[in-house]
């Protein structure tokens, strides 16, 4: 495959993603900042930072302050998902390892307040997400990484069409512990049969009246 007439693509993130049930919008931390907290953070949401490197957080302003050191340093673009209609904050999610050059992102720090998880609200802004790297800025590469450890983030990322390429051992230091990290990715010759399951699943006729899937999105691929 020649790529000699390939040039860099811009950056994702840049702009408001828009579905049928959620928005993602660039974190503005003057409008954003309070509501994300109570989505994602306070001692409620411990469990949720346990495979993250950063985090626990009880305090907004420790919140805002760390959080956005780490988006700024580790060149983050973070958006928040929020509710249709009601414009609820639900949770963020960040495009990160950016690389434009190469046509090559990665989907990271999923965090996902508790009024998200698992419904078709999350599965919608990752669908968002992919298609907005892959669709609007014609990138060749989109990636998942975790620590090897973290069963449901692997689960996920498998769930969302990712395929899973190896183990990088020994890989981080995080919080005082050793870290392998499990490598996934899809690719612009993946992504048409995975944007066709995300589609089939997210229609309103995969789901029944009481709002459970009739096929799962694997089944939807």
């Amino acid at each position: 495959m020649t790529l000699k007439n390939w040039t860099p693509r811009e950056r994702p993130g840049q702009e408001p993603l828009v579905g049928t049930r959620v928005a993602l919008e660039p974190l503005d931390w003057d409008i954003h900042g309070k509501a994300l907290f109570e989505a994602i953070a306070g001692k409620r949401n411990h469990a949720l930072w346990d495979y993250m490197p950063i985090g626990p957080f009880d305090d907004r302003k420790e919140f805002q302050k760390v959080f956005a050191y780490v988006v700024e340093t580790l060149d983050w673009e973070t958006l928040v998902i929020r509710r249709k209609g009601s414009g609820e904050t639900l949770g963020s999610a960040s495009y990160m390892r950016i690389r434009e050059p190469h046509g090559s992102a990665e989907v990271g720090c999923v965090a996902f307040g508790d009024d998200l998880k698992r419904t078709p609200e999350a599965t919608e802004a990752m669908y968002l997400m992919a298609h907005h790297v892959f669709e609007d800025l014609g990138y060749r590469r989109y990636e998942w990484k975790c620590n090897n450890a973290n069963e449901a983030s692997r689960r996920a990322a498998e769930r969302f069409g990712f395929a899973f390429e190896g183990v990088f051992r020994n890989d981080m230091v995080v919080k005082g512990e050793s870290r392998d990290t499990a490598w996934f990715a899809m690719t612009d010759a993946d992504w048409p049969a995975i944007r066709t399951g995300f589609e089939t699943w997210l229609s309103p006729d995969n789901f029944d009246a009481s709002g459970q899937q009739r096929r799962s999105l694997a089944d939807c691929r």
